[in-house]
């Protein structure tokens, strides 16, 4: 499969470039700076293209020929302000030009946690106030993701973390599973892979957790 790839230089991203090539996947991704993964080009089918995900000539042309694409890029707050809404509406677009239909995402939990029913009151009181501009972004690029007439899938972690990959987890939709407080991004990026092989969550937002 020709995967076009946004984060690959993130660390969820960073998995999702391991395991690809040993799926037998050939990845195009969009990188800032090149230098980053230098040495890679051409290993394992893997193709980079040059650019920001918020220039739509640059996703264009990391999305044109993909079969899929897979969108592991995070909030960056202060930094780059509305940068998920506006690269899902690039990744929109493109893949509308290219005719490419199906789409993986990465969002975070901790976005919708006003909604939970299983959320204790001080954390959903505390943690949209603190994170409130990035979960704002997160938010943004949801609705622009579930309003396109794409197969996307909308991956919800609880708290990341560094952890090795265990492939055992839970999984809800739209909330964390009852009582899971974090999640590997090794397996985040191992759900990404067998929610794109067996094509499962189809316009869903399912939630991660241990």
């Amino acid at each position: 499969m020709r995967l076009a790839l946004f984060g690959g230089t993130g660390r969820i991203g960073t998995h999702v470039l391991a395991w690809s090539p040993r799926s037998g996947h050939q990845v195009t991704a969009l990188v800032r700076d090149p230098a980053v993964l230098a040495g890679t080009e051409g290993v394992g089918g893997l193709t980079l293209v040059t650019g920001d995900a918020t220039d739509p000539a640059a996703v264009q042309a990391a999305t044109d020929g993909s079969d899929a694409v897979i969108s592991a890029l995070g909030p960056r707050g202060t930094r780059t302000p509305g940068l998920l809404g506006a690269a899902a509406r690039n990744i929109v677009a493109g893949m509308e030009k290219s005719g490419t239909r199906r789409i993986i995402c990465v969002s975070a939990a901790g976005a919708f946690i006003a909604g939970d029913p299983d959320m204790n009151m001080l954390t959903k009181v505390v943690l949209p106030r603190v994170l409130a501009r990035q979960f704002a972004d997160v938010r943004d690029m949801e609705d622009a993701i579930a309003a396109s007439g794409l197969d996307w899938t909308l991956v919800r972690p609880s708290r990341l973390v560094n952890t090795g990959e265990t492939g055992r987890y839970r999984v809800r939709p739209d909330y964390t599973p009852a009582g899971g407080g974090k999640i590997s991004r090794a397996d985040v990026a191992h759900f990404i892979g067998a929610t794109l092989i067996d094509s499962g969550w189809i316009r869903a937002r399912p939630a991660l957790a241990y």
